[in-house]
């Protein structure tokens, strides 16, 4: 099958639980992070890396994923969730920062309450994860996922420049000269797009920090949802990302797992459907990143694959 060549489609995730136990995905004898990676590799051009979300990614991780993946393979990586505006558990932060906060067991930071030269640091070691990707063409954007509580007001839109601000700071201040990766914008408060004039202003600003609009496609009529808004405001980069459309799991507050939200089978139909809007919407960027978030099981290769088919077709 071919896609057209602008086009890269993927996962978000390689090594969920669920869809390495079906053993439908990774073929006998694929039992190492290594073998699992090299054969992903072999099928998709393009990867989200989840958990950069939960804790800072190490560079150690990002040396062994250069040099496990082909030439042309693509890594995409979650904002780490401090700059997104959730709260983090001190656990998840470095050991040597836990220490220099004084934090017990139990307490938990958020962006605005951390000292300054902890965020400064927390913002250099995010970006100095990335460099070994970054410096072998593997890298495509760094994803701010923002909170679902983060409004198009004064504080949001602020917060918004802010994370652009410091993320292509400490990137000079490694890469003095270099031009700075790609960075991303998944808003899910629906104030971002509520209105046409809303969603003008949103796409203005994203184009004026250079961000990236992230097209989603996901249930509707809920709070912490948008709609899918087939726009490109950076030229060098579109992405959209495809959390399924399970209506009653996505607003009920007892389907806690992602496996329960993002557990959607996209039909041909659907896919032949978005396959169209995703080559209406490449056609205004230099490359388009699709990304597929249903992750029950091996729901995420199987809708990727069904993707890549209706792109062939």
């Amino acid at each position: 099958m071919t896609t057209p060549a602008n086009i890269l489609v993927g996962t978000a995730s390689w090594a969920d639980k669920g869809l390495i136990a079906t053993r439908r995905f990774y073929p006998p004898g694929c039992n190492t992070a290594e073998a699992r990676l090299r054969h992903y590799a072999s099928v998709f051009p393009l990867v989200e890396v989840d958990s950069s979300w939960y804790a800072l990614p190490s560079r150690r991780n990002a040396e062994l994923w250069r040099d496990r993946t082909p030439a042309g393979f693509t890594f995409n990586f979650k904002a780490f969730r401090v700059f997104t505006g959730h709260p983090a558990d001190a656990s998840v932060l470095p050991a040597d920062l836990r220490t220099a906060l004084g934090a017990r067991p139990g307490d938990r930071y958020s962006y605005r309450k951390l000292p300054g030269e902890v965020i400064d640091e927390l913002w250099r070691r995010q970006m100095d994860a990335l460099l070994p990707l970054i410096d072998a063409g593997k890298f495509g954007a760094l994803l701010f996922q923002f909170a679902p509580w983060l409004r198009r007001d004064r504080a949001g839109q602020a917060h918004v420049g802010d994370c652009v601000r410091s993320a292509t700071d400490a990137f000079a201040a490694a890469r003095p000269g270099v031009e700075p990766p790609l960075l991303a914008a998944e808003f899910r408060d629906r104030s971002w797009f509520a209105t046409p004039a809303a969603c003008i202003d949103t796409l203005d600003r994203e184009r004026e920090l250079g961000l990236v609009n992230v097209v989603v496609d996901e249930p509707q009529d809920w709070r912490n949802t948008i709609p899918a808004v087939w726009e490109v405001s950076q030229p060098k980069l579109a992405i959209l990302r495809l959390h399924g459309r399970n209506e009653a799991a996505w607003g009920n507050s007892a389907a806690t797992s992602s496996a329960s939200r993002f557990d959607y089978d996209y039909s041909a139909a659907e896919l032949a459907t978005l396959a169209d809007q995703a080559r209406m919407l490449a056609l205004d960027a230099k490359r388009l990143h699709v990304v597929f978030n249903t992750n029950r099981e091996d729901q995420g290769p199987r809708n990727a694959l069904g993707f890549i088919d209706a792109l062939a077709g």
